[in-house]
């Protein structure tokens, strides 16, 4: 008798291994250059390879119940992430007392062996059964999408950035940071005794920098500005001044950075479970937008996500119901967006709405309120009613579902890159690479 399972090796799988087994060997670890060779390893621990010897024992035969005695192995070979293994057992000696022998082994599914050995088991007297439905489901906490947009963003060259007003650690460290990865080379404008303060703290050198001084954050919001029209930046970013100061600088009617659209903020997330990057928008700037206004902030978002390699973006108009309501005006606007798509109004991206967050995010809830259509459920940009539903879907994200956040603004003539204090390393390196990659391959 034969018994044999299939498992993918995952590098979720290595991640969980080593936070339950406490074996943080780095060349088990996906990101990890172990053995200093330029590349990481991500070799499957032998006894997670081993452990699916066991899940054939207890899952198929002898089945549930089955409990171990004793088992041997020899590796031939290693595993690694991305690779597909099979476990095989067989039955080679029946001993007393519900005591069984098995020939077991792992191999690829070329069938080159990976390890072999042997298996001692108790097995049950009886039958039994178990739903799997009670083993509950684990997500890594991982931000795998940012990583992909920082490899994006890598090739590109540092991307000549105004900071306005980095006049505080956290407001700095930020830029620098982006700066240390080749993705921005910044001008700081602001007080530059303020600026040498906040780089004492962080331990950090910025003598090779250039430093405008200018410690009124109004004028210093203008100068960031004009240095865009002078040539010499093709990015903002918003240090250590209040948002409206720099948003001010960038909607004078002369010498600002206006175009025909209304600016909009969009948060670009990476939620651990969710297969795609997600973007929220506006969370940030247009707190009760009209119809015209998210016509900007729909294609806005949808040319963002163009620029950052999503072909065809899909949007998800968002209300708290998903049929057309007259006295809930959301539902109206939803339904002309979708509708100005169709007319070519809105272009580059799919548009449907009015859709409720779970049936924009979840293909089984769209199917069981009868919702089809390419969006429904497989949403890429939420667009929120308002800024109050956008900022709190933003932080019930992050906070709750553990997602990152890199924040932009979009609708100037650059994207003007928004950070939050409470951001860490991984967010603020990516709200400037999305930001690289927008000016790189703005449609």
């Amino acid at each position: 008798m034969e018994a044999a399972s299939t498992r993918a090796c995952t590098a979720e799988d290595l991640y969980i291994f080593a936070n339950s087994s406490g074996n943080h060997n780095p060349m088990h670890l996906p990101r990890e250059d172990g053995d200093n060779d330029g590349k990481p390893e991500a070799v499957a621990p032998g006894m997670w390879v081993g452990a699916l010897i066991s899940s054939v024992l207890g899952n198929d035969l002898p089945g549930p119940g089955t409990l171990y005695l004793s088992q041997d192995l020899r590796f031939l070979d290693r595993a690694h992430a991305g690779e597909t293994l099979v476990a095989r057992v067989r039955v080679s000696e029946k001993l007393p007392g519900n005591r069984v022998r098995f020939d077991t082994w792992v191999e690829r599914e070329d069938g080159l062996r990976i390890c072999e050995g042997a298996a001692e088991v108790i097995a049950p007297d009886k039958p039994m059964s178990f739903d799997d439905m009670d083993v509950p489901a684990l997500t890594v906490q991982r931000h795998q999408h940012f990583d992909r947009l920082l490899e994006q963003a890598a090739p590109l060259p540092a991307m000549a950035t105004v900071v306005v007003a980095p006049e505080k650690p956290d407001a700095l460290s930020g830029a620098l940071l982006a700066r240390d990865h080749t993705l921005i080379d910044p001008i700081l404008v602001g007080c530059a005794e303020k600026i040498a303060a906040a780089a004492e703290e962080l331990g950090a050198d910025v003598s090779g920098l250039e430093i405008i001084d200018i410690p009124d954050h109004r004028a210093a919001a203008l100068r960031a500005v004009s240095l865009i029209h002078e040539g010499r930046a093709q990015a903002l970013m918003k240090g250590h001044l209040h948002t409206d100061q720099l948003l001010h600088a960038i909607l004078k009617k002369e010498g600002g950075l206006r175009t025909n659209r209304r600016l909009s903020h969009v948060f670009v997330m990476d939620v651990p479970g969710h297969d795609h990057l997600l973007f929220v928008t506006d969370a940030a700037i247009n707190i009760s937008p009209d119809l015209d206004c998210k016509v900007s902030i729909c294609q806005n978002a949808i040319d963002l996500a163009l620029s950052l390699g999503i072909e065809q973006p899909k949007v998800g108009v968002l209300s708290a119901v998903e049929t057309v309501t007259p006295s809930i005006p959301s539902t109206l606007d939803a339904a002309v967006l979708s509708k100005m798509a169709d007319r070519g109004q809105i272009t580059g991206g799919l548009v449907d709405g009015p859709l409720a967050m779970d049936n924009a995010l979840d293909l089984q809830a769209a199917r069981t309120k009868g919702i089809t259509g390419l969006v429904a459920g497989h949403a890429d940009i939420l667009l929120a009613p308002n800024l109050e539903a956008g900022n709190m879907i933003a932080k019930e994200l992050t906070y709750l579902a553990h997602a990152e956040a890199a924040g932009v603004v979009m609708g100037a003539q650059v994207p003007v890159i928004l950070t939050s204090r409470s951001d860490d390393d991984k967010a603020r390196l990516a709200s400037c690479a999305v930001a690289a990659l927008y000016a790189a391959n703005r449609p």
